[in-house]
């Protein structure tokens, strides 16, 4: 972030307070500070959260371990806006992210721009339960991915989701919710999108994605949305439960993971252009759950990619694939006291035979204390992935995560 970009964070922060009627010092973990407009006709929570994280990696074999490495830092650091605007009914959520992990690598396709914003959506309750959003945010995709990576159970997401996730992208969305009980709730969710994923700047080369989810809740909402929430902290005193589908097709996707991973090109040292993009109609398919009660915790997950054409030849005469397949992820985890937590969770990743990748099966062990719930914990967990033919892998993680 250079200086122009600072000062200009720290002058908004600066003419808030100034202009602002309430300023409040809310709670640990509750923003930094709370501001209300003289005549009530606006609000603006700010927050600001960190992650730093060390890793430990060695080779496996059956001669032991070898070539280890090892890394240290900043996994995440963001600034967080949110508050509503003329009306209660108006809300907005701003967040930038400022570790080099969040902005990622510039691309022409962006312009070459550092990728700060994350989330900027503007959501309308413009009638009973109906919700429009507008702007770039989260996809109704897998839960693991729209869980916050601050309240996740483990130090991050499993292998399911850096595969198989359709993350953020710009578009609108329609989201609403019924009962079909006192406690049986019913949750839909609609999406049109651009199909490139976040901060593409320069148009559309393929063509667009259309999203659906539903959601059902038979004992009724979890305390604190626990459902998209990481371990059992509010210790549910009635079982709880969420069972959701999304569907999620990508029109000419020019990625090859639908709205994610590399662009398909065609000639690796010409333009990006469409007439150098290939081209795929992808559909993504995800089945998940959340359960909780008294502690106790478990989500599961499945996914499963397919594309209409799911290979082409490059320039130099290399064949490169659609990453299509299908994923399994199995989570458990116990508290065993308020701020104690073990967890464990297998992740399968079941390539399609014909693009030659490894077949994945990871085993993760963790262990997390909170300290001050998901708003400041310590983490640490260790994985070991087996590759059917290639090399095994050791992993070794300790992280630490405030939020203000």
């Amino acid at each position: 972030m250079n200086c122009k970009t600072a000062l200009t964070i720290v002058s908004m922060f600066v003419l808030s307070n100034m202009y602002a009627q309430q300023p409040n010092s809310p709670k640990f973990g509750k923003g930094l500070f709370n501001l209300i407009g003289k005549d009530s006709t606006w609000s603006m929570k700010i927050g600001a959260r960190m992650q730093f994280l060390t890793t430990a990696e060695w080779d496996s074999n059956k001669d032991g371990l070898h070539n280890p490495t090892s890394s240290m830092l900043v996994r995440r650091a963001r600034l967080k806006f949110d508050g509503f605007a003329f009306s209660p009914k108006l809300k907005y959520k701003l967040e930038l992210g400022l570790s080099n992990r969040d902005i990622g690598k510039a691309s022409s396709v962006t312009n070459d721009a550092p990728r700060y914003i994350l989330d900027a959506v503007v959501k309308w309750n413009f009638y009973e339960n109906f919700e429009l959003w507008v702007g770039q945010t989260k996809l109704p995709g897998n839960r693991e991915r729209v869980i916050s990576s601050g309240n996740l159970q483990q130090v991050d997401r499993s292998l399911l989701n850096s595969r198989f996730n359709i993350d953020r992208d710009m578009g609108f969305q329609i989201r609403h919710h019924f009962n079909l009980s006192n406690n049986f709730i019913v949750r839909e969710a609609l999406s049109f999108s651009q199909g490139e994923g976040r901060n593409i700047t320069t148009g559309n080369l393929g063509g667009h994605q259309y999203t659906g989810r539903l959601e059902f809740l038979p004992f009724g909402k979890f305390t604190g949305k626990g459902d998209y929430s990481g371990s059992d902290l509010k210790f549910e005193e009635k079982s709880k439960l969420s069972i959701g589908v999304t569907y999620d097709y990508n029109n000419n996707a020019v990625k090859n993971r639908s709205n994610q991973g590399s662009y398909m090109l065609i000639d690796n040292d010409g333009e990006i252009e469409n007439s150098n993009v290939f081209k795929s109609n992808i559909s993504t398919l995800f089945i998940d759950a959340m359960y909780k009660y008294k502690g106790f915790s478990f989500m599961g997950e499945y996914a499963d990619r397919s594309a209409d054409k799911t290979s082409y030849v490059n320039s130099e005469g290399n064949t490169k694939y659609v990453q299509v397949g299908n994923s399994l992820n199995l989570q458990a985890g116990y508290l065993l006291s308020k701020t104690l937590e073990v967890s464990g969770r297998y992740t399968n990743v079941d390539w399609d035979k014909a693009i030659g990748r490894s077949t994945e099966n990871q085993y993760t062990l963790g262990v997390s204390k909170y300290i001050a719930g998901h708003k400041l914990k310590v983490q640490t967990d260790i994985s070991y992935l087996d590759l059917a033919s290639s090399t095994n892998e050791l992993m070794y993680r300790l992280q630490v995560d405030i939020h203000f």
